[in-house]
């Protein structure tokens, strides 16, 4: 019991490697850069073969990986490091993971989400005008912060859209690692600490690929941190400089309320908790009124930019939440599981078994980091006088604490292992992937002041220096793990998202741009919808008449009378039919949308044929697999 409590205890043991000035090491750093040089060139290597279907594809892919992170981590985790090092190495190293997820498609945008902003951006290029409709993307046009940046680097620079949103996005990952670095250095004093937070942090399932997107949450994010840094760099401040900061931090909320939603409501709870926990603390210097006005502005522009455009969030976001909390209380009762969902689960795609078996470990390594850095994150936000063992922890029961951003990071952590359960079903995923999101800003935090102030301690040697870096390699190479279930290209595979994505069916969709013009009304799969929308630059339409799903019209063998007349009376004036559906069941699960009936087969050949013995409709274009139909004989004129 007491080693328990001396793991787990509020001890801080003191940080000497802070103390003194640490030169930095250009050898080492050139060092690093031609290891990860190397390390790129290997992942290169590893996409062709996946792109060939070479077996050993796996083998250069993940070697290259672990050698990016792995040097990298021990050095910024080792205790004599200067403080410019530890972040340039962080810059390197996320620059260098955003060059994978970049490697993916080099040409073209490739993820789901990414064509659903492609579209919007192409509009806003075309038309000059900001809001038009986006049927792909319902909130899509009340939230176009990115686009607008996206398409003025391309207006300034003459590049491609394609081209000015990787390098926008490069500037927003190295942006996010610095912010995040300078947020957890100005409340904890301690550039060690940030260093190996910002390390942590990237075990995030989120951070590799998700916030790598062309994709709103990638800029909300960043804008996320930036506010969050300044906010805390300006909190001795005063006077002129203190009201600059907070002008400063206004202007960034008001650029979260139009970029993200979620990154609203991130912003929002960070603030909003960090006014209430500084509201009933007592003593020390009180800062409540400066962070009751930016909560207050935190949580005001984002419904106020609601009301303005009309777009609220709880038609969009309800479902997804309530099918999540639904789901997890079904688990948590030990109920049944419904046959749909239980199909679901069966069928869902997975992993090899090395890569589960590091996301797992990085998962129980991330809980022990929380375990033995929870009560010392919160030692560090009382005063330096009170740091001696448990007593700290009473102080911050009775409410006397110096720092209310520390309190409530370190509580924030605790919203990793809910994420973590969330996750382990199909219908919670969502949520608790998002949640990772927010949640690894405390994570980071309190596994950092775990590894310094316990696991390394004040003269590490031995074990000490080599485990706690090791671990932290692990945790990071867990979030890779767990960004996708496919991170190497490969060739085609059914209703797969980004590895549907080829050659073939993105000819046809420019085919229809070419010979039938942009903006005809167009339904079709999952994965042929957008490339319609986005090579094709068609109006893609995800029903077929108002309450009438595209899936109910293809998968059926035989139309009902409903269905006829649905189609009859729909304004969509052509379909586009994939005949490799019919080979395999989705990898995904679904084919159209994921709220289908799932049955883990493949469409039935009969069901996608079916079109042709309609009367008035015409096959218009064959290539032997992809087929477009013309509907407008079939349809009913008023």
């Amino acid at each position: 019991m007491r080693q328990v409590m001396a793991a787990i205890g509020p001890d801080i043991r003191g940080d000497p490697a802070e103390v003194r000035l640490q030169p930095t090491n250009p050898g080492a750093i050139a060092l690093l850069f031609l290891i990860i040089s190397a390390a790129v060139l290997l992942v290169v290597l590893g996409q062709g073969a996946g792109r060939r279907g070479e077996a050993w594809a796996p083998l250069l892919f993940w070697f290259g990986i672990v050698l990016m992170v792995v040097p990298i981590s021990y050095r910024i985790a080792w205790p004599d490091v200067s403080r410019s090092e530890r972040l340039v190495l962080l810059l390197l190293l996320v620059e260098a993971m955003f060059f994978c997820k970049a490697i993916y498609s080099p040409t073209s945008f490739t993820p789901h989400d990414e064509y659903l902003h492609w579209v919007a951006a192409d509009d806003l290029m075309t038309a000059r005008r900001l809001f038009l409709s986006n049927p792909l993307l319902e909130v899509g046009p009340t939230y176009l912060a990115l686009e607008i940046l996206a398409t003025s680097l391309a207006d300034l620079t003459r590049l491609s859209l394609f081209a000015s949103a990787m390098v926008l996005l490069a500037v927003l990952k190295g942006t996010f690692i610095v912010a995040l670095f300078l947020l957890y250095e100005k409340i904890t004093d301690s550039a060690r600490i940030a260093a190996i937070g910002s390390l942590a942090y990237m075990g995030c399932s989120t951070f590799f690929l998700f916030e790598a997107m062309f994709s709103y949450e990638s800029l909300g994010i960043v804008l996320c941190a930036l506010a969050f840094a300044i906010e805390a760099a300006s909190r001795n401040s005063s006077g002129p400089q203190r009201t600059k900061a907070l002008t400063v931090v206004g202007l960034l909320l008001a650029g979260i309320a139009v970029t993200h939603h979620l990154s609203a409501v991130y912003a929002a709870i960070y603030l909003g908790a960090v006014a209430i926990l500084d509201l009933i603390r007592r003593g020390g210097t009180r800062q409540d009124a400066r962070l009751v006005v930016g909560a207050g502005i935190a949580v005001a522009l984002p419904l106020l930019w609601m009301e303005l455009r009309g777009t609220h969030l709880s038609a969009y976001l309800g479902p997804v939440i309530e099918s999540g909390i639904k789901t997890l209380l079904v688990k948590l009762h030990g109920a049944p599981t419904r046959p749909l969902d239980a199909l679901a689960e069966a069928t869902a795609p997975s992993q090899p078994i090395v890569t589960r078996m590091i996301t797992l470990l990085g998962v129980l390594l991330t809980a022990v980091g929380l375990a033995t850095g929870f009560f010392r994150s919160l030692a560090l936000s009382t005063a330096v006088s009170s740091r001696r063992g448990w007593r700290s922890v009473r102080d911050v029961l009775g409410r006397h604490w110096d720092d209310s951003r520390i309190v409530f990071l370190t509580l924030l952590a605790f919203g990793f292992p809910l994420s973590v359960v969330f996750r382990l079903s199909i219908g919670g995923w969502e949520i608790g992937n998002r949640m990772g999101t927010l949640a690894f800003f405390g994570v980071g935090l309190v596994v950092a002041v775990g590894i310094v102030h316990f696991w390394q301690g004040v003269r590490p040697r031995g074990w000490r220096l080599v485990a706690p870096p090791l671990a932290l390699s692990v945790i990071v190479l867990s979030g890779i793990t767990s960004a996708s279930l496919d991170l190497i290209r490969g060739p085609y595979r059914v209703a797969a998202d980004a590895q549907s994505v080829e050659a073939m069916a993105v000819g046809t969709a420019r085919w229809t741009k070419e010979w039938m013009g942009p903006g005809n009304r167009f339904t079709s799969d999952r994965v042929n919808r957008l490339l319609l929308a986005g090579y094709g630059r068609q109006d893609v339409r995800l029903e077929i008449a108002p309450g009438v799903n595209s899936a109910r019209v293809f998968a059926s063998a035989t139309l009902s009378a409903d269905d006829f007349w649905a189609l009859a009376k729909s304004d969509v004036d052509f379909l586009l039919v994939d005949m490799r559906l019919t080979v395999d069941p989705p990898v995904l699960g679904f084919y159209f949308e994921p709220w289908e009936p799932r049955t883990g087969k493949p469409i039935a050949a009969d069901a996608l044929r079916k079109f042709e013995e309609i009367e008035g409709v015409g096959r218009i274009y064959d290539n032997g697999f992809i087929r477009i139909y013309d509907m407008r004989g079939m349809h009913v004129r008023p």
